[in-house]
């Protein structure tokens, strides 16, 4: 349920609202926009029956959410979440593009990939230093020395960095570190690991899951929102298909239909959506022509002999090349870049 306050409504009224609506049993959700303060009343909604919600000092509206994911729903803000990353504004009119290695390896090969990436116009950096591999024996990230590495290659660039979190027990670990923490699509619908990551207080990046629909991919953000965390950026990376000429098949329409069903930003990754560097290029384009808020590129400056997706990522030449013409897509679609 949401409460719509008027626009003069003060911070007793507020307090008045949400102390009502929590000694009856539900928790609180507040959203302040520009204009209007919104109370999100979660749970049972027949507790509050004996209340008169619409009664209470300062109260415009009282409007039921009809979606099973309430407060990522577009009916919970109709304003877009905007997050601020170390200054790097996710979700706002200019496109954000992330970049970097899908492993951290060295020093040296992540230092001079994010120095590569940030000349080119990357904002923020991105390696995994932990890596969910299909197969047990395949390079798994170097762990905690490779957080190490991402946060050297931070103070020698000053990008903020985004890493995956596979484990609830690294968590604390990870949030020492990272700017935003990355769940990757096969923990989608981990939600023990998704309920950690809303209680870290850190932007979530939160893959869609291999063969999740949107309904699915929203509930799963709805966990880490209901933990008090609104950070959330949705990702579209490829879902799996009976097609086999790509690594996965990368649902552009995600991008439209989840601009409809929610207020929170939305990237592509085409790196893992197609497989192949050489289709990277025009499904980037792709995505910021249907309305993308924002971009996650792989990037190795020696992609030859990378230890993890070398065959989809870009080198820093032609990742420098797609920027130059992601700008003039962005100014097509009235964004920046």
């Amino acid at each position: 349920m949401i409460i719509v306050l008027k626009k003069d409504a003060t911070e007793d009224i507020v307090e008045h609202v949400v102390e009502k609506i929590k000694g009856a049993g539900l928790s609180v959700h507040i959203s302040k926009g520009k204009e209007r303060t919104i109370i999100g009343a979660i749970g049972d909604e027949t507790l509050l029956s004996g209340i008169s919600l619409e009664a209470l000092p300062g109260v415009e509206s009282v409007m039921p959410i009809l979606k099973p994911y309430k407060l990522v729903s577009r009916e919970f803000s109709k304003e877009g979440t905007v997050i601020d990353v170390g200054g790097v504004r996710i979700g706002d009119t200019e496109l954000q593009v992330i970049a970097g290695p899908c492993s951290v390896e060295s020093i040296d090969s992540i230092v001079n990939c994010a120095t590569a990436v940030k000349a080119a116009g990357a904002r923020i950096l991105r390696g995994g230093a932990f890596k969910p591999r299909t197969s047990p024996y395949d390079f798994q990230g170097l762990g905690a020395d490779g957080l190490k590495l991402l946060a050297e290659a931070k103070k020698k660039t000053g990008l903020p960095i985004i890493s995956e979190l596979m484990d609830p027990r690294d968590t604390e670990l990870i949030c020492e570190y990272v700017d935003i923490v990355q769940i990757g699509a096969r923990n989608m619908q981990n939600f023990r690991l998704l309920t950690e990551a809303g209680r870290a207080r850190k932007p979530v990046l939160l893959k869609r899951g291999l063969s999740a629909t949107i309904k699915e991919f929203l509930m799963s953000a709805e966990y880490i929102a209901s933990q008090g965390n609104s950070q959330i950026i949705l990702c579209e990376r490829g879902i799996r298909t009976f097609e086999t000429s790509t690594r996965n098949t990368l649902d552009l329409s995600a991008v439209p239909v989840l601009k409809e069903e929610t207020h929170l930003p939305v990237f592509i990754d085409p790196s893992h959506g197609a497989g192949r560097w050489g289709l990277v290029a025009p499904l980037a384009k792709a995505a910021v022509a249907v309305g993308a808020d924002g971009l996650m590129i792989e990037v190795h400056t020696d992609p030859e002999n990378a230890l993890c997706d070398g065959a989809q990522s870009l080198k820093p030449n032609k990742f420098a090349m797609l920027m130059d013409d992601l700008r003039k897509v962005a100014v097509a679609v009235g964004r920046t870049l």
